[in-house]
């Protein structure tokens, strides 16, 4: 794929530091083009186009843990926060007093590079807040037992990682935050995301509508759907963590497909969002950490990623809010410290999807089921694991009593009332 022959912009330093760092890039460009040749006009157009924009408006996530080391060395992990009622954001309805991280998201790729785990936390999921720092370096005092989603506006996107490594055992040195802006700007940059739904959804509090059965959603009707509540399941943020995942796992068969990757104005678009419309942290925001992130997820098969939810009961204090259920969140969590692939059992689905009449994409060799869960995966069934054998040829472990799916699982929404 042919380069543009304009400058690449810096945001400081004079033309020999402009020279070098030019030259840095292109090497850069040129290995990952050399090692991956599938998606060599990827981290060409991400190398290009990740510059200054994406430097000045990082976040500096002041952990206790050192430099992280370069993602195609090992296991990383990556957090991402989606941000409901950011300070630029408007027109998403009326303004509240406070930013809150509504969509909290762990990515876990073993040291191996041959599975994933895309793991998502309910915003009303009750834990402890640790102390923590903000990104300008104020020192946040502990928070006490408290819902998830209140970090961002406790102490920024550090606060959140803090927490949430407080809560999972691991360390988490790469960070992602989306606006409404951004989520859209993703939807749009691959054309659209296919999704699905049993019944007919039409829904004046997020402003979904939906026809039974298949769409492609982008725009504000993919931000519709991904913050929906009222019209998926029983109104919980569990049920909308199920859409969540059904889109996210459309999203990545999207991502892989032809028509993304052999598309020039579409990984064009892609890259643009990713430096216009996503903060990410400091440490994720250098073109070859962030290449060799998308290179290394691009090439585990899709049943080999899987998207699950954090196990949950209820809080007893509050019916409304949940909390981490113990046994079977200590086997999930012991999984991913001990980068062990995570393999979800027969039947596995979402709280509030079934799926689809198309199976899946192609690939999985899990049985599937057409029912949706009538309760959450934590109450319907006692945590257990088996060894087994995964198509990458590794030793991995099966996981009962999961809710979620695999990326090559095409999933519909179940909606309200069905």
């Amino acid at each position: 794929m042919r380069r543009s022959q304009g400058p690449v912009r810096h945001a400081r330093g004079g033309s020999s530091a402009r020279s070098a760092a030019r030259s840095v890039l292109r090497v850069i460009a040129i290995g990952v083009a050399v090692v991956v040749v599938s998606t060599a006009s990827l981290a060409a157009i991400l190398v290009h186009t990740l510059d200054a924009t994406v430097v000045s408006h990082s976040i500096t996530l002041r952990a206790p843990h050192a430099e992280p080391p370069q993602p195609l060395g090992g296991a990383f992990n990556v957090l991402i926060v989606g941000a409901d009622n950011a300070p630029d954001q408007h027109g998403f309805g009326e303004a509240r007093q406070s930013t809150q991280n509504d969509v909290d998201i762990l990515l876990h790729v073993p040291a191996d590079h041959r599975s994933a785990v895309i793991l998502s936390m309910p915003r009303d999921l009750v834990v402890e807040h640790p102390a923590c720092v903000a990104s300008d370096g104020t020192k946040v005092p502990d928070g006490g037992e408290q819902p998830l989603n209140v970090d961002l506006d406790r102490g920024g996107l550090g606060c959140v990682v803090t927490t949430v490594e407080h809560l999972t055992g691991l360390s988490i040195p790469y960070a992602a935050e989306f606006s409404f802006e951004g989520t859209i700007a993703m939807a749009d940059a691959v054309g659209g995301v296919p999704v699905c739904t049993d019944r007919a959804i039409d829904d004046p509090d997020s402003g979904l509508r939906l026809p039974k059965g298949r769409s492609v959603i982008s725009g504000r009707t993919a931000l519709a759907y991904l913050r929906d509540r009222h019209g998926i399941g029983d109104g919980s943020d569990l049920a909308r963590i199920s859409s969540q995942q059904a889109y996210m796992s459309s999203l990545l068969r999207q991502a892989v497909s032809g028509d993304t990757l052999t598309n020039p104005a579409r990984l064009i678009a892609l890259a643009t969002a990713v430096s216009r419309d996503v903060s990410l942290s400091t440490s994720m925001s250098k073109p070859d950490v962030l290449v060799g992130m998308m290179v290394a997820i691009l090439h585990i098969p899709l049943h080999s990623i899987a998207l699950v939810q954090l196990p949950t009961e209820p809080y007893p204090a509050n019916p409304n809010k949940v909390i981490p259920e113990p046994a079977l969140t200590a086997v999930l969590l012991q999984h991913l410290q001990q980068d062990t692939p995570v393999v979800l059992a027969a039947g596995t689905h979402g709280y509030a999807t079934s799926v689809s009449a198309s199976g899946s994409s192609g690939g999985s060799k899990r049985p599937t089921s057409t029912s949706a869960p009538t309760g959450s995966a934590a109450t319907s069934s006692s945590p257990s694991s088996s060894s087994s054998s995964s198509s990458a040829g590794h030793r991995s472990s099966t996981i009962s009593g999961l809710s979620g799916q695999d990326a090559d699982q095409s999933t519909c929404s179940i909606a309200a009332g069905s």
